[in-house]
């Protein structure tokens, strides 16, 4: 059971870093510029100095894989517990381990780990006897902050740097339950799984387009009440988990118009209402305030300083030179065009 597992065996990789540690934390920078009006708080790029930590292989291909295609919602699955845990996971304050710590997008993400605990054999029973905390008050679901509180794990960066909603789906008691119980814990969350995977068609969809019916690349898709925007993939078209309700919906995109929008979801959807946005062209003027939004070129860098493919290939580990020996200075280097001389790291 989960008392008798170490809780970060498997989950670390070879280098020893744990995995779900290893993102960016994006939650911080959230929570620093939360209280300006102007700030945007979605998309947020990957600061410059995450760079020079220890970046695994792994975090690095998931992050290039995240950042490629479109994800609308994902699911992480662990084992030691019975739950499904929802962002934030870092605590609103520093120093407060439990604290519930809500995302603007706090009754979507309710909806999603609601729909997967209910859909699952035992997870939202009010069962006293399981596993090592107590979820049944809330019948099976938690805010992740508010169960302990813990910095760069991957559902408060997908949340925060991309479209994507995800949510930990923690499977059962035992963390490495053995051959002959794999089937019977298939079978319990069987239909979770297919429930939660049909939730994605739940909110709206459609295309932002200019008037000659071109898609129109990174416009942004605003819900007002909800201060997290979407944007819109390479043919213009967009993805929004909403929950039944009437939502006020703005289409913009830098060089054209504003549009609004109306939409009314019915509780008994079964699909994404369909809302297109065509945007006409307008003179771009400049905004005092742009220095306050992620831009596309900002947003799109990632790993501006080649660091991963740098000190991760065999060839220029000089003197078992190691990443994080680097001191903070280290990055001028990269930022003047100058090869870092790698021989200043052997007398810091």
């Amino acid at each position: 059971g989960h008392l008798l597992n170490g809780w970060t065996n498997g989950r670390t990789n070879a280098q020893n870093l744990d995995l779900n540690r290893n993102f960016p934390d994006l939650t911080s920078v959230f929570y620093r510029n939360r209280r300006s009006r102007h700030y945007r708080s979605d998309h947020i790029p990957i600061p410059d100095s995450y760079w020079f930590s220890k970046v695994a292989p792994e975090t690095y291909a998931v992050m290039k894989w995240i950042r490629s295609l479109p994800f609308v919602q994902s699911a992480s699955l662990h084992g030691g517990e019975l739950v499904i845990s929802y962002p934030f996971d870092f605590s609103k304050h520093p120093h407060e381990e439990k604290m519930f710590s809500p995302t603007p997008d706090e009754q979507v993400f309710k909806q999603l780990a609601r729909t997967y605990a209910d859909a699952h054999a035992t997870m939202s029973n009010n069962d006293t006897d399981r596993c090592g905390a107590s979820f049944y008050r809330n019948r099976g679901i938690i805010n992740g902050a508010l169960w302990y509180s813990f910095a760069g794990g991957m559902s408060d960066f997908n949340y925060l740097h991309t479209n994507c909603m995800e949510i930990t789906v923690e499977l059962g008691c035992d963390k490495f339950p053995s051959e002959a119980e794999l089937y019977p814990e298939w079978k319990r969350n069987k239909e979770a799984l297919l429930s939660f995977l049909e939730s994605v068609h739940r909110g709206i969809k459609g295309v932002v387009k200019d008037l000659d019916g071109n898609g129109i690349k990174g416009a942004t898709v605003s819900v007002r009440g909800i201060r997290r925007d979407v944007t819109t993939a390479e043919d213009g078209d967009y993805w929004r988990l909403l929950n039944p309700g009437t939502h006020i919906l703005t289409a913009t995109a830098k060089g054209f118009s504003k549009v609004s929008k109306r939409v009314y979801l019915p509780h008994n959807m079964n699909k994404a209402g369909l809302v297109d946005f065509v945007l006409e062209k307008v003179p771009v003027e400049p905004d005092i305030n742009d220095h306050l939004f992620p831009t596309t070129d900002t947003w799109d860098r990632f790993d501006p300083y080649n660091q991963f493919e740098r000190y991760s290939s065999p060839d220029v580990a000089e003197g078992d030179v190691e990443r994080e020996e680097k001191p903070w200075w280290w990055n001028y280097f990269s930022q003047s065009g100058i090869s870092p001389p790698n021989w200043l790291l052997r007398n810091v």
